[in-house]
């Protein structure tokens, strides 16, 4: 006897199905039929919508193994909701709400899990002074770093010694999961943090009474710098894997070091050149000689030539600061001469000065106030020799 649902349609007729059909036959026709006539894949026509209802029907009865085995033993009739039968109910016309969410979507939203590493713990960062002598030769020093460091209880897992943590068991370990779809637009995929574990993958159920279950702890280190020769103000060196501990045992990041230079009181810097001054007297200016000078590795002999004028710069080759990563490749020191004039004289200097003054025929003066005179003072001297046209270089000696 043919069963026939309430508009005279069979259910198996219906879903394109023989009576012997089996469960997995009924579910692939239905959903490719409701994917077929769902009203929002045919723009809300009315035929398609009336379609898919009976789809509904057909799959609601015939997917219970009860209402189906009713239906084939008495018919529709059982199964009708409006004919007060076992079927329907709130699920009338739409086949649950899990069918439905198959269909838009996939296989019930399957679930996957992705493996994700050990983080990385964080970059620190610190700053550290040289003096310029430490420019000229490299220096190492120790620096003074807090940072987090795996609890040296538990070594980093965060169980009491003695437990181990237990894999996850909604993520599998992964400590993410990610939901794929099938929709309308595509596949569509979605990774996030797992809620059990909080992205861990692992549970612990007896916390490290140290570190609470965390994995690290704060602790203040001496680290070792090495600092080349020829560094430059503020620039960095990395010291790696000195940062902070990663937690749940990843790999720790890095030090930067930043490095800031003390201003010296003799010489100041301009890149490999170190410039300074030397006062002489105006004899020594006038009648050349030789002058001790310091430099960053100890004293010097700087020769003046006869007729030195204030304010001349005289250079000293290979005396300056070495070139970073090239320490063989040094700069130059320059050195700008002040003269000193004699404030007291005594009787047999001022002769010999107006000898000197009447053999030049200069009057001086004698008595009178001298004029007054403009000297370039020292950073006035440093920008003009920097400005200095290329043929107008320094003397050397």
């Amino acid at each position: 006897m043919e069963r026939q649902v309430a508009d005279g349609h069979d259910y198996y007729e219906v879903l394109g199905l023989q009576r012997d059909a089996g469960a997995d036959d009924i579910r692939k026709a239905y959903r490719r039929l409701a994917r077929q006539f769902h009203p929002d894949m045919n723009g809300g026509d009315a035929a398609a919508t009336e379609r898919f209802k009976e789809v509904n029907r057909a799959y609601e009865v015939l997917s219970n193994p009860e209402k189906r085995a009713r239906y084939d033993r008495y018919g529709a009739a059982a199964v009708d909701p409006d004919a007060g039968g076992a079927g329907g109910g709130a699920d009338f016309g739409f086949g649950g709400f899990g069918d439905i969410f198959d269909v838009l979507f996939g296989a019930g939203g399957r679930v996957s899990t992705t493996q994700r590493g050990p983080e990385r713990g964080a970059d620190l960062r610190c700053d550290v002074e040289i003096a310029l002598e430490e420019v000229l030769t490299g220096a190492s020093q120790q620096v003074s770093v807090t940072r987090l460091e795996s609890c040296g209880e538990c070594k980093g897992n965060g169980a009491r010694p003695g437990t181990r943590p237990q894999p996850c068991v909604v993520c599998g370990g992964a400590g993410a999961v990610r939901s794929s779809r099938q929709t309308i637009f595509g596949t569509m995929s979605q990774v996030s943090e797992c809620y059990h574990c909080h992205g861990r993958g692992e549970v612990i159920k007896d916390y490290c009474p140290r570190c609470g279950g965390r994995g690290r702890e704060k602790q203040t280190r001496r680290v070792p710098v090495n600092i080349p020769p020829g560094i430059e103000e503020r620039l960095r060196i990395q010291v790696p894997g000195m940062g902070e501990a990663g937690p749940f045992g990843g790999p720790p990041g890095d030090l930067y070091v930043f490095v800031r230079i003390k201003q010296h009181p003799s010489f100041r810097r301009q890149g490999r050149d170190l410039t300074g001054e030397v006062e002489i007297s105006f004899t020594r200016a006038a009648l050349g000689g030789k002058v001790e000078i310091p430099t960053l590795q100890g004293m010097e002999t700087l020769h003046i030539p006869p007729g030195t004028q204030p304010g001349d710069v005289c250079r000293l080759r290979g005396k300056g600061l070495p070139e970073l990563n090239r320490p063989q490749t040094r700069g130059d020191q320059h050195v700008i001469i002040r003269v000193r004039t004699p404030t007291e004289l005594n009787e047999r200097q001022r002769r010999a000065l107006q000898e000197f003054a009447e053999a030049s025929g200069e009057d001086v003066g004698i008595g009178e106030p001298a004029p007054q005179r403009h000297e370039a003072g020292f950073f006035e001297k440093i920008r003009n020799l920097f400005s200095s046209r290329d043929d107008d270089e320094p003397r050397e000696r």
